[in-house]
Order: structure tokens, then C-alpha cells, then sequence
């Protein structure tokens, strides 16, 4: 899954390509996760997921797919190798959060088995000033 000769600079680019709501992470951003020790990257054309192992706790940090390939089973497949990952390095459970208003993510992480388990009142900011709550979801293994 893991694709040779990444660089920050490529899966910012990529992160680019997916968000600007909220904003995307810049190359600097990716290289300080991926030198820590806790994180680990899944990643295949089109695809990344970046996610994190602590004290037996998964965190899904990031989740891009290219808007010209969604729908195409990448984010599902990025999924599992969280979820493989993440089982590999112990851990007991993951979380994420997520914008309220993507539909299309958080169907995803219930058919992943997360579950809503708290909310972040206007944790994401659009420029405009407008906020968006965050959904904490959680999935034990």
C-alpha cells in the first residue's frame, strides 16, 4: 500500500487537491509527523491516510483521496490499513473527528465501526467566520 519515494511535498500537494475546508496541511506539516515514531503513513496512487498509535490509542490524523478517483474503493482500502496498522501497534482503540457537514467520511467510519461518541461545538472556522462542528467518532478493536 505504502508507495516509494514519498515526500511531504507530494502528499501536500495531494491534501491540497482534497481540502480547503478546513485547510490543508503544508509539506513542513507532514515531514514533523512522519520523522515521530507514533505515526505511520498508508498511502496508494490517489490516496493517503496518516494516523498515529499512543499509550494504546489510534488516531486517524488525515484522510485524502483525489476528487477525480473517489469512489472507487481507495478511502475504504486506506481504512483497513489504518485499521491493520493500528491492531499491529496495539492499539485498544482509534479515534478521529470529523466535519459534521461530510457525509461521505463519516459514512465511511461507520461502516469502518466508529461511532459517534462526542461533538466539538465550532471546532472548524471557514474563512467567512461561519463554523462547523467536529464529530468525535471512536471504534474499539
Amino acid at each position: 500500500m505504502t508507495v516509494a519515494a514519498t515526500t511531504p511535498l507530494l502528499l501536500a500537494n495531494l491534501h491540497a487537491e482534497c481540502f480547503t475546508f478546513p485547510r490543508p496541511w503544508g509539506a513542513g506539516e507532514f515531514a514533523d509527523l512522519l520523522h515521530s515514531q507514533t505515526c505511520f503513513l498508508c498511502q496508494e496512487d490517489f490516496g493517503l491516510l496518516l494516523g498515529r498509535v499512543v499509550a494504546g490509542e489510534a488516531e486517524l490524523l488525515t484522510l485524502a483521496v483525489s476528487p477525480q478517483t473517489r469512489r472507487q474503493g481507495i478511502a475504504q482500502r486506506l481504512m483497513r490499513a489504518f485499521l491493520q496498522e493500528a491492531g499491529s501497534r496495539n492499539a485498544e482503540s482509534a479515534f478521529l473527528e470529523v466535519a459534521e457537514t461530510n457525509v461521505a467520511a463519516i459514512s465511511l467510519y461507520m461502516k469502518n465501526g466508529f461511532l459517534q461518541q462526542g461533538r466539538r461545538k465550532g471546532y472548524y472556522r471557514h474563512p467567512d467566520g461561519q463554523t462547523v462542528d467536529a464529530l468525535i467518532m471512536v471504534r474499539h478493536f
